[in-house]
């Protein structure tokens, strides 16, 4: 038995980290009230952290796999299960473009760049025909700049 320092309360050993002297639960709190004080530094730090060449790597093998496509399945439906109306706005961009009632251009409205991958972002999903055409630098760029995350 232990007392943790932090909640003075009396527990078994396996409440606790190695030789910590908090216990699990303390600990816990204590980390994710240190990462929100933190949280831009955090944010950055784990962007870098994802993006060394042996977890870009390892993300790259693993999406070819049976389970790393499952899991990439599971997130496309949860995606689409909590963005109803964004997925139904994509959906009838989609099919206006191939049906030729929208023409996709080959550049993007902001930059002007000619990319064979454009983006038609979304101001305003209650309005879904109306996109403006971005690269995937812009389509992101404008997401970062406006708080948002670009997941569609």
């Amino acid at each position: 038995m232990k007392t943790c320092k932090k909640c003075s309360v009396q527990k078994l050993n396996d409440d606790f980290y190695n030789k910590d002297t908090t216990c699990k639960e303390c600990r816990k709190k204590l980390v994710k009230e240190n990462r929100l004080k933190n949280l831009d530094y955090y944010l950055e730090y784990d962007r870098q952290r994802g993006n060394l060449l042996k977890r870009v790597e390892a993300r790259a093998k693993y999406s070819q796999t049976e389970a790393g496509k499952k899991a990439l399945q599971k997130a496309k439906d949860k995606y689409r299960e909590k963005n109803l109306i964004k997925r139904a706005a994509h959906v009838l961009v989609g099919n206006a473009v191939r049906d030729g009632k929208i023409t996709k251009p080959s550049s993007c409205e902001n930059c002007g760049k000619e990319s064979t991958i454009i983006h038609g972002h979304h101001d305003d999903y209650a309005y879904p025909l109306q996109v403006r055409w971005l690269c995937s630098q812009c389509h992101g760029a404008w997401h970062k700049a406006n708080g948002e995350a670009l997941n569609g």
